[in-house]
């Protein structure tokens, strides 16, 4: 198979990461929660970015990472408390290392610029979820000459097949189909996904986010009354819906902007893209252009996200479009 070490890497990081998230992530309270104390989710995506950067480092030294997170807010007075964290959390993962090699690793994310070869990383998609203890996503996806060769999906909090589990590793290389794994059981063999063969209109399922300023929910009940969808929608956090789609056990994901001119991340996508279609799907913008991940950081080219399983996105793009505010 290409890009097989880039894969086994990728795999690798995610896994390490899930673990310091999910530590992280048992310590909330409910009183933290009534405080509004987001602490815990901060010190989880330093430590998963560190994590994840470490190991990229290790195997592909030239490789630059466009992430999320920078460390230069912990490298002040203030942020020791913080890092101070960060570092404990990585311990408790397996990984000693000192305050100032953490902040090196966090910064090795800190790439926003395009580049013929390099990694993008979210080291927690879905705070809110996070929070809530409940859909959250660590995405990490290679892009070589605007292409995306590798794309991974660990989603920690979302059941396994039959349910009896939860966390799920998912992942794509180009041309080689999407499969997934529990998280917890890297031993066990790999089972390929498919999107669902949902082709009648009022018979989709979609799925969209929880938070209403990541995706304008009033458009997205415009375009469900216009295809006579009457399934009521799934609302969750992070890339986890891409998971979803790319799974069958939704048809639909629309992430519809809220806001003109705001242009999409690429960490947000990325890894989702790729298992999505390798599964048979179809993603696009709302206007129908292919994701376009040659500009650093931003989709600087394309408007919203469409995901679907394929069999009606041309209707469902029309159907964006006529609704559009």
């Amino acid at each position: 198979m290409p890009f097989e070490s880039e894969l086994r890497t990728a795999l690798e990081a995610v896994r390490q990461a899930a673990k310091v998230c999910r530590s992280v992530q048992s310590s909330i309270t409910t009183e933290s929660l009534a405080k509004k104390d987001n602490s815990p989710v901060t010190v989880a995506d330093y430590a998963s970015q560190a994590l994840i950067c470490r190991t990229l480092q290790a195997k592909f030294p030239s490789d630059p990472v466009i992430g999320e997170e920078g460390a230069a807010e912990l490298r002040l007075p203030d942020g020791a408390t913080f890092l101070s964290r960060i570092v404990e959390e990585c311990r408790s993962a397996g990984v000693t290392a000192s305050a100032l090699e953490i902040c090196d690793w966090i910064d090795r994310g800190g790439t926003s610029t395009f580049s013929p070869r390099f990694w993008t990383l979210d080291p927690i998609d879905g705070t809110k979820g996070f929070l809530r203890k409940e859909q959250y996503a660590i995405s990490l996806a290679l892009i070589i000459d605007g292409t995306i060769e590798v794309g991974v999906l660990g989603c920690p909090n979302m059941p396994f097949e039959d349910a009896a589990s939860s966390g799920v590793l998912a992942w794509a290389v180009r041309g080689h189909g999407a499969w997934m794994q529990s998280l917890d059981a890297p031993e066990t063999t790999p089972v390929q996904i498919h999107v669902s063969e949902t082709s009648d209109a009022a018979e989709l399922l979609f799925c969209e986010s929880v938070e209403s300023g990541h995706s304008s929910h009033d458009w997205s009940g415009l375009i469900a009354s216009d295809l006579a969808i009457h399934k009521e929608p799934v609302r969750m956090d992070s890339q986890c819906k891409y998971l979803a789609v790319a799974c069958g056990d939704a048809d639909l994901y629309l992430r519809l902007p809220t806001r003109k001119g705001y242009q999409e991340k690429i960490w947000d996508h990325a890894g989702g893209v790729l298992v999505v279609t390798e599964a048979g799907g179809t993603v696009t913008d709302i206007h129908g252009k292919a994701a376009d991940f040659c500009h650093g950081a931003c989709m600087a080219v394309n408007e919203g996200m469409v995901v679907t399983n394929g069999k009606l996105h041309e209707r469902i793009i029309t159907a964006i479009s006529r609704h559009a505010p």
